[in-house]
């Protein structure tokens, strides 16, 4: 018999769709579907939906407490979110699901794919790597980020590139969610890795993968939040949303070393003017824009 897990089920304003996946990750969520589609950390609203207004969501729970006591706890942590963003909300209900009716769903959504050097694979598929590409293993957890979404697969890219360019590199990955890009930094040579997420949760989830991958010892991860952490490092990613890398951006150039580069991502293009001005004002070459979907990534250099 499949092992029981909660499945809740919420409509919300499509403004609020990103924060609300936030939360729910922060309340244990094991994923989350919008409209029947796979919704990793950063993804916007569909502009071809129906309804753009509003967006069904369903997410998913381990079935450690009954579903009243779930659905409370949701509405708890999701009245700030009715406040800021008002529309048509419904109210959070949760039923009891099997497992696998859900999980293996999950297995369409994560192909073999390849940046460069880099293959990902989620391990249900055999691969033998041809001579000089580095293969990653990843599976999705309770933290997202498998290298499918346009933010982090940006974030590859320019990774691997930035790797050329400073051998042995120290890498720092700002919010690290499942660990991939300090898996991959770490695979592709990388001296110091160090992974950072306010999430336990996410921090549990990355040293599961750097074990899995055989990379554990030269990764450091981390719940402690930046403004915590020391440095340099020749590498700083931060694979977040706009504002939050507004935010941090005094944190994050700090710790740019001499002829560093800066990976910013999680940012839609709209917003990325907001981005350009919130780090005008530090000493950095750039940015070098690269977009996929509705997304890009900004790469800024500090001066050697």
């Amino acid at each position: 018999m499949n092992s029981p897990w909660l499945e809740l089920h919420i409509h919300v304003p499509a403004a609020a769709v990103d924060l609300v996946c936030h939360e729910l990750a922060g309340l244990g969520s094991s994923g989350v579907r919008v409209l029947e589609r796979q919704l990793d950390t950063f993804v916007a609203p569909d502009p071809d939906a129906d309804n753009p207004e509003t967006y069904p969501l369903r997410a998913y729970f381990a079935a450690e407490e009954r579903a009243e006591e779930l659905a409370a706890r949701v509405e708890q942590a999701l009245a700030w979110l009715r406040d800021a963003f008002p529309g048509a909300w419904s109210q959070a209900r949760v039923r009891e699901v099997a497992g696998d009716d859900w999980a293996d769903g999950w297995k369409q959504h994560f192909p073999v794919f390849r940046v460069g050097r880099l293959v990902v694979r989620p391990s249900w598929e055999g691969l033998t790597p041809a001579p000089g590409e580095v293969l990653l293993t990843l599976d999705p957890g309770m933290a997202f980020g498998t290298g499918t979404h346009g933010t982090t697969r940006l974030c590859l890219e320019v990774l691997v590139q930035a790797m050329d360019a400073v051998p042995a590199p120290r890498v720092l990955d700002v919010g690290t969610g499942s660990g991939i890009l300090a898996i991959a930094a770490a695979a592709l040579g990388a001296s110091r890795v160090l992974a950072c997420d306010i999430d336990p949760e996410a921090c549990r989830v990355a040293e599961e993968n750097a074990l899995a991958n055989g990379v554990a010892a030269r990764i450091e991860v981390t719940d402690q939040p930046l403004e915590a952490l020391g440095g340099p490092f020749d590498i700083v990613l931060a694979n977040i949303l706009a504002e939050e890398n507004v935010r941090l951006a005094a944190a994050l150039t700090s710790r740019l070393a001499p002829g560093g580069f800066l990976i910013l991502s999680g940012i839609l293009r709209e917003k990325e003017a907001l981005v350009r001005e919130g780090f005008a004002g530090f000493a950095l070459g750039g940015p070098e824009v690269r977009g996929q979907d509705e997304w890009i990534c900004l790469t800024y250099r500090r001066g050697a």
